[in-house]
């Protein structure tokens, strides 16, 4: 289950990308990056972190833990830049926070051999399985944290919610980006790896996963007309991704062999 925590100070901004997240105190005394539901880029970037970033816990990658951040207007009153104050009044309720890594550095490229193989091989799958456009050298979205590698930021995955048209013929793509992929060099064996991972995202996975999704972040757009017919587009467009055979591993399979 994802836990539910309830924002009491707004500490700092991360002047990075379009969701302008921030680091945020919570009722339990623990500290979050938060993405606001009332950002630009709207809700399904909340949407693809949640999904995303749970199925990758289930597979037992280095996600911070996921938590749903309840947050109230009345927390930006003190913030003196009027973005920011702007950005809290129109995020009051349900927001999404990760784990915040006190004194993480930035992945480089050139950390890429520090990386277990396996490891990397099972980021690489992971992020073709997502449709995942980051994670490339110019935006690799990883940390070291206690010298262990943290994956975060998936809110650019999934982007077939953002027009949700043919979206059954668009999840048997072989997802050509996944060449740009900072850790492909350095993975060991995909087909290894797509043995191991593939059979652990089944339906009920699926569903557990999109089950938790808030009914308020599926509404803001108007493809479906309810909130059990996006659930169903999420699960058909991942299960049929999952189906074999996956064309979007025989893609990163070729894309290593051409990079090493």
């Amino acid at each position: 289950m994802v836990r539910t925590v309830t924002a009491t100070r707004y500490v700092a901004p991360l002047r990075e990308g379009g969701s302008l997240p921030a680091i945020v105190e919570a009722d339990d005394d623990g500290m979050y990056v938060v993405k606001f539901r009332g950002a630009g880029q709207g809700p399904k970037v909340l949407v693809a972190e949640l999904i995303c970033g749970e199925l990758g816990r289930a597979l037992g990658l280095p996600i911070p833990e996921i938590v749903f951040v309840e947050l109230d207007a009345a927390l930006g009153r003190n913030e003196p830049d009027g973005e920011i104050q702007q950005l809290v009044t129109a995020s009051a309720g349900l927001n999404l926070g990760l784990d915040y890594l006190p004194g993480s550095l930035g992945f480089d490229p050139l950390d890429t051999p520090r990386v277990d193989p396996a490891l990397a091989a099972a980021i690489v799958w992971f992020d073709a399985l997502i449709t995942n456009v980051d994670r490339t050298p110019r935006n690799t979205n990883m940390l070291w944290w206690h010298r262990n590698l943290w994956l975060i930021d998936h809110g650019a995955a999934l982007y077939v919610h953002h027009t949700w048209d043919d979206y059954r013929g668009r999840a048997l793509s072989r997802f050509p980006v996944i060449r740009e992929h900072v850790l492909l060099a350095g993975t060991a064996d995909l087909a290894a790896a797509d043995a191991r991972l593939a059979p652990q995202i089944d339906a009920e996975l699926i569903d557990h996963v999109l089950a938790l999704v808030p009914d308020a972040w599926l509404l803001g757009s108007a493809e479906f007309p309810t909130t059990a017919a996006f659930r169903s587009a999420y699960r058909a467009f991942l299960l049929d991704r999952l189906a074999p055979p996956r064309a979007f591993v025989e893609e990163a399979i070729n894309a290593r062999a051409q990079r090493i």
